[in-house]
């Protein structure tokens, strides 16, 4: 059975989207763990929005070496307002139920299955009980109100085992987690 990972910067408050405004510093450790994360994929899931976003940009670039990367891996995308995946070689628009399909794609042989940002899906993988590992980057910055959390006020009691952590240059704690099932 593949295992399904995901990787997200989050502050201390657990904010996970748009990192961009509120990340204060990327460190050589953290791109260590992201390219340790990537070497071991061969599939990555992306929601909507993270598929547009990365759609619009790395098929033109040349920022190596991850474009190549994100360009040649096969790209499965959850959404339920996009009608094709086409604009991006070697995307698949997962169809029907997420859960369904995840589940039969890791019953296929391959590497880990990744996720590339995407919070929302990473929570539905949590709640599916699709989710083998996820590892935060969490950042020494409280990014405050109005910003996008991993989990919701009102999310369900579930709880991790604490498989490594690592604190790195900048200050940032690299933690991987391993739900409790």
């Amino acid at each position: 059975m593949r295992k399904v990972t995901a990787g997200l910067f989050s502050s201390i408050d657990g904010v996970v989207g748009a990192p961009n405004e509120w990340q204060p510093g990327f460190d050589d450790e953290m791109g260590a763990a992201l390219s340790r994360m990537a070497e071991e994929q061969d599939a990555v899931l992306m929601g909507r929005v993270t598929f547009t976003e990365f759609a619009g940009y790395w098929p033109t670039s040349t920022d190596e070496p991850f474009a190549s990367w994100i360009n040649g891996v096969q790209k499965y995308v959850a959404s339920t307002t996009l009608d094709s995946v086409d604009n991006w070689e070697n995307s698949t628009l997962i169809k029907g139920s997420v859960a369904d399909y995840i589940s039969e794609l890791r019953s296929r042989d391959g590497g880990t299955i990744g996720t590339a940002g995407s919070p929302s899906l990473v929570r539905s993988l949590i709640e599916y009980g699709l989710l083998d590992e996820l590892t935060l980057m969490i950042s020494p910055v409280v990014a405050g109100g109005g910003r996008g959390r991993l989990f919701p006020d009102d999310a369900a009691l579930t709880k991790f085992e604490l498989i490594s952590a690592e604190p790195t240059s900048s200050g940032a704690v690299i933690a991987t987690y391993r739900p409790e099932r």
